[in-house]
């Protein structure tokens, strides 16, 4: 059988992908996602995985929103299930980008208390993208139980997703505004300034609230 130009350029391509430079894997991911085609996904979604060059990531990210979500939901949700962390992540984050609410069901509990940082955070932020009309109060009560975790970049982020649901995320933060934990209640504090008043900076919004529990303040607000 005689190979087309077609099958030649998709054949360079794949093997782009595996190139030892990272020059060359981008440049693979960007010609992939510029003529889509679906013997791509597979590979597509499997290097997302294991490629250690954030830039090239998302551009493989990018080249899989270019195909069609039939082809690409599939893929991506066994890939949330996978063992490596950063598998889990970037599948996650590629769903957030086609934002197709059939990835829904793929956003489990425990994916959004996941023990990696970076899933969770990925998990956090596919949610308040892809959460149905209606189960918003659910997430947001899913997603207080997350307070107080981490650094600072893991708190801005939940801190994030919980203001981009609304007025949703009210009763899932009064209770965490009085819990044992005073990170928490910090963290719960800081997120209700944002959401009042979000050009407020975190830094600002969490250090107000660490002085008020200090000063013995009240917590609840909102």
């Amino acid at each position: 059988m005689t190979m087309t130009r077609q099958d030649a350029d998709a054949i360079r391509a794949l093997r782009g992908l595996e190139d030892d430079r990272s020059s060359v894997r981008l440049r693979a991911a960007l010609a992939v996602g510029t003529t889509p085609d679906p013997r791509f996904v597979g590979k597509l979604v499997e290097r997302c995985g294991i490629e250690p060059e954030f830039f090239v990531r998302d551009m493989l990210t990018w080249a899989l929103t270019r195909h069609p979500v039939s082809d690409t939901l599939p893929e991506l949700l066994r890939e949330v299930r996978s063992e490596r962390a950063q598998a889990r992540s970037q599948a996650l984050h590629t769903l957030s980008k086609i934002g197709d609410r059939q990835g829904w069901p793929a956003i489990t509990r425990a994916l959004l208390s996941d023990a990696d940082d970076e899933v969770a955070r990925s998990a956090w932020r596919a949610a308040v993208v892809l959460v149905p009309q209606g189960e918003e109060s659910a997430l947001a009560a899913a997603l207080a139980t997350q307070l107080g975790r981490g650094g600072r970049e893991t708190q801005l982020s939940l801190s994030r997703a919980l203001v981009a649901l609304g007025e949703a995320v009210l009763p899932a933060l009064r209770p965490a505004t009085a819990a044992p934990d005073p990170r928490v209640r910090a963290h719960a504090l800081a997120t209700q300034r944002l959401l009042r008043d979000p050009d407020t900076g975190f830094e600002f919004a969490i250090e107000e609230a660490k002085r008020i529990l200090a000063l013995g303040g009240s917590a609840q607000e909102g």
